[in-house]
């Protein structure tokens, strides 16, 4: 018996046996994918990492251009309120100049006090200019809610309905926005103007 065991051996030593490796089977058709899919997933990954590119780079320059306006309001507007706080120094200007009675002004020391006054006015007016800031012309023209703040009514025949009668407080504007609407009175009566 062990002489055909030993018989056997030698037959089984001649003789390889296959291996699960060079044989097909169905599950490495599963594994491998064909070659069309595979390259339709690509370019379907291609096609979504180019939207998601175009969507960063719009992105991108969507903030780029937010900065930039957002840098060039603050050089607009960054003074805004350092002048409104000012507004009020050239208000005060203006009243003591009015406030001198008609009398006093023939005294050439009081004329010359209200002269230096008016200048430094004038010179204030024109610094904040050089910084956007400038008077809204509210006498006569049409009330604007954006630009005019209603004090009061005022019964007046002579002037149209809804225009600017007259002025309590001087507006004003730096750039295109308000920094502080004209305080005005309006005329109620007379006809509308167009």
């Amino acid at each position: 018996m062990n002489a055909d065991k030993k018989a056997d051996a030698t037959k089984n030593q001649g003789v390889a046996e296959p291996s699960s490796l060079s044989q097909p089977s169905a599950e490495s058709d599963i594994a491998q994918p064909e070659p069309f899919t595979e390259l339709e997933n690509l370019y379907a990954e291609n096609a979504g990492l180019k939207d998601k590119l175009l969507r960063a780079l719009a992105e991108v320059e969507n903030v780029r251009r937010r900065a930039e306006r957002e840098i060039a309001d603050a050089k607009a507007y960054g003074v805004a309120n350092f002048a409104r706080e000012m507004l009020s120094f050239a208000d005060n200007l203006r009243r003591a100049v009015e406030s001198v009675p008609k009398e006093s002004r023939a005294d050439p020391a009081v004329a010359s006090l209200i002269e230096g006054v008016e200048v430094m006015e004038r010179d204030f007016l024109a610094r904040l200019s050089r910084f956007g800031v400038k008077k809204i012309e509210a006498q006569g023209a049409r009330f604007d809610p954006n630009l005019h703040e209603a004090l009061f009514e005022i019964p007046d025949e002579t002037q149209p309905a809804g225009a600017v009668a007259q002025v309590v407080e001087q507006g004003y504007m730096i750039g295109e926005r308000v920094l502080r609407p004209a305080k005005v009175g309006v005329a109620r009566g007379g006809s509308k103007p167009s």
